[in-house]
């Protein structure tokens, strides 16, 4: 039986932390700012191109695609080390920015290896993005240590920078090149106790006209929530800072879940494995892909290294896009979704969470904690599939999470996901039944490709057509067979246009 799905009731919950306004406190150029008077949806790129005249950072699409904006984020690790990840800044509201440190193609001073491999190589013309490749590089290099990657992966780290005139081949050369040399701290010395003196800050609640807060605990949280059924939730700001720079919206009142440790925990204890709401998709699916192997390549796909890192799980589940890449994976992997309000807790299946486009269980006052999987076992499988127009950092026109649970020759179980067919991420009743209790044969998965027609029936618009999308979702059934059959089953490359990285 499935757990319940009603709303919670509304419950007395512990009293709110006294909202006590004070600046917005981050390390800059080795020194705390203080900042207070600016709108809480200012992006950290308008503060540093029109306020702290940091021009190097640019505006391109302003909507994190092109990577021109990207700039690093510093927060200090348990052991007095900085920790440093790319973020677009032109999503990321200036009070996120609370208690970290950031770091711009200015303060690497034209001595990084990335900046001296960029000139060797002619990997700048116009120079536009150039401050956005440095940067992407200085985090690839900082990030792999003394492991010299392929040329791929260093293409995986650039997936999220575009360039229109030079090429990328140089620039690709520069970032194999860069690590001919010992890689530098990143940031100014006095970072590290900098960011040391902004831990006993109180958390940040922050006066505006969108007033903004940033509890620090699970608790703290659940009871500003229930409190404030109407804020805005807002975890990476990867799909809300869209809101604000693309369509103007005014969002109300924020509350912040990104200052909340509890729940970016990942865990896997008991045959489950959990994922906190906040943590990035880069740790997501990075935990995935240590279980299911096969889910290694959605996640590398899943838009670009900035946003993994900043984007969480929740947030992805949560916003609940027909053409996510989260949901039809862990809705074939038979997730389960934690719902919680105030001082209770509810869970349901993922699948039930959806109920219309862009329309979801979740009650006001109410958050997701957390997303819960069965570990796998030795009979089942899972393969994860994204088709989309560009290879790299684009939204997907067709999404599948495919999993089976064989005994011998026979299929026990099925789920099989897709995202893109309907208004909702949604299984294919059909093609299960069809598949459920048959031998694995080419005639069983011709018989749920058949089936797979009456389980959708897909729109046209600007990603693809109803047609393409039917026909494509039957060939991922097509496909599964091919990588799975118990004879001679094919090698993902060369079912795939590209090779396996």
């Amino acid at each position: 039986m499935r757990p319940t799905a009603e709303p919670p009731p509304v419950v007395p919950t512990a009293p709110i932390t006294p909202n006590i306004t004070r600046p917005i406190r981050f390390v800059h150029r080795g020194a705390v700012v203080a900042l207070q008077g600016l709108e809480s949806t200012t992006s950290v790129l308008t503060w540093l191109r029109e306020h702290a005249r940091c021009t190097g950072t640019k505006e391109g699409c302003n909507e994190g695609d092109c990577g021109a904006c990207t700039v690093l984020v510093g927060t200090l690790q348990p052991g007095g080390a900085v920790a440093w990840k790319p973020i677009n800044s032109c999503l990321q509201f200036l009070p996120t920015l609370d208690g970290k440190a950031l770091l711009t193609v200015e303060d690497l001073g034209g001595n990084h290896p990335a900046q001296q491999a960029m000139v060797a190589h002619h990997g700048s013309q116009c120079g536009f993005c150039t401050p956005g490749f440095v940067m992407s590089l200085a985090a690839c290099r900082q990030r792999q240590g003394d492991a010299v990657p392929t040329r791929q992966q260093i293409a995986d780290a650039l997936s999220g920078n575009l360039c229109r005139c030079t090429g990328y081949r140089p620039i690709l050369d520069a970032g194999q090149q860069m690590f001919q040399q010992p890689a530098p701290a990143l940031g100014h010395p006095g970072t590290a106790a900098a960011l040391a003196t902004l831990q006993a800050d109180a958390p940040l609640h922050y006066a505006a006209a969108t007033p903004f807060h940033a509890p620090r605990t699970l608790d703290d949280l659940a009871t500003q929530i229930a409190a404030k059924p109407q804020a805005r939730l807002l975890a990476g700001s990867t799909d809300i800072g869209l809101w604000v720079n693309k369509q103007f919206r005014a969002l109300g009142e924020l509350i912040h879940l990104g200052e909340v440790a509890e729940l970016k925990a990942i865990t896997a204890t008991e045959g489950w494995l959990q994922i906190g709401a906040g943590a990035s998709l880069e740790a997501a699916w990075a935990a995935l892909a240590t279980h299911w192997p096969a889910a290694r390549e959605m996640g590398l796909r899943f838009a670009s290294p900035s946003i993994r890192a900043a984007g969480t799980m929740g947030g992805n589940l949560a916003n609940g896009s027909p053409i996510g890449d989260s949901a039809p994976v862990l809705i074939a992997l038979g997730a389960l979704i934690v719902l919680r309000h105030g001082a209770q807790q509810r869970t349901m299946a993922l699948q039930d969470f959806y109920l219309d486009y862009m329309v979801n269980q979740r009650a006001p006052g109410e958050f997701v904690q957390a997303v819960r999987l069965p570990l796998p076992a030795a009979d089942e499988l899972l393969r994860a599939y994204k088709l989309s127009k560009r290879h790299d950092c684009d939204i997907s026109g067709l999404a599948a999470g495919l999993w089976l649970k064989r005994d011998g020759d026979r299929v026990a179980d099925a789920r099989f996901a897709f995202g893109g067919l309907a208004g909702i991420v949604k299984r294919a009743a059909g093609a299960e039944a069809a598949v459920r209790g048959q031998p694995w044969t080419a005639a069983t998965v011709a018989a749920a490709m058949a089936a797979l027609d009456a389980d959708f029936q897909p729109l046209s618009d600007l990603r693809a057509s109803a047609g393409y999308r039917q026909r494509a979702a039957r060939n991922l059934l097509q496909r599964l067979w091919l990588e799975t059959r118990a004879d001679a089953p094919l090698p993902a490359d060369q079912v795939s246009v590209w090779s396996p990285r």
